[in-house]
């Protein structure tokens, strides 16, 4: 029986979620496994993989053959390295304790570059979310001052129109208005053009 570590497809359309499964190669895709050794989540950024290490070793070294997608998630997760320096220290090229110590550095340095790469990407997140802000704060100011404008000019038109009834109605009434003539004062006379007395 050929035994074959490979993925079984989860998940609704168009978001896939798979398990880690060892199963016979005979066996249809997503039918009947051996084992489940884990998840593996391709929808987040980096994408998630969640592994039994010790249960996955075990089989790569019993001689289960995993499919190139699985060979590249147990690369990742560390468990083919592990396997090659185990079988180095079997050959004598180095003791136990040298492959733990290589594989313990590894390991650090994956963890690191793993959280450099979950940074940048919250950074680069950030500064998305920070520019697409900016760019609905000027359009909001922007639409501000538009709807401030529309609103004074139909102020301005309401204005213009009262003026325009109330000269309206101003000249209304001075039309209505019955024309009265002033009586014209008599100008009086200067003393000096006043008659005087003829002498006989």
């Amino acid at each position: 029986m050929a035994t074959k570590i490979r993925l079984q497809r989860n998940g609704r359309k168009g978001y896939a979620f798979y398990h880690i499964v060892v199963a016979d190669s005979r066996a249809p895709r997503d039918g009947k496994f051996i084992e489940r050794l884990g998840t593996y989540n391709p929808n987040t950024n980096p994408a998630t993989i969640d592994l039994n290490f010790e249960r996955a070793l075990y089989w790569v070294q019993t001689g289960a053959q995993p499919t190139d997608t699985v060979r590249n998630l147990l690369s990742i997760e560390g468990v083919m390295l592990k396997k090659h320096l185990l079988e180095g220290a079997k050959k004598g090229a180095f003791s136990l304790e040298d492959a733990d110590v290589k594989f313990n550095t590894w390991k650090q340095s994956k963890i690191a570059s793993i959280n450099t790469t979950k940074l940048s990407l919250n950074d680069a997140a950030k500064a998305v979310a920070k520019e697409r802000l900016d760019v609905e704060i000027a359009y909001n100011k922007a639409k501000e001052a538009e709807i401030a404008k529309k609103q004074a000019d139909i102020q301005a038109e309401i204005n213009a129109a009262e003026a325009a009834k109330i000269a309206e109605k101003a000249v209304a009434e001075a039309a209505k208005a019955p024309v009265t003539e002033k009586p014209v004062a008599e100008e009086p006379v200067p003393a000096a053009e006043e008659a005087t007395p003829v002498a006989e």
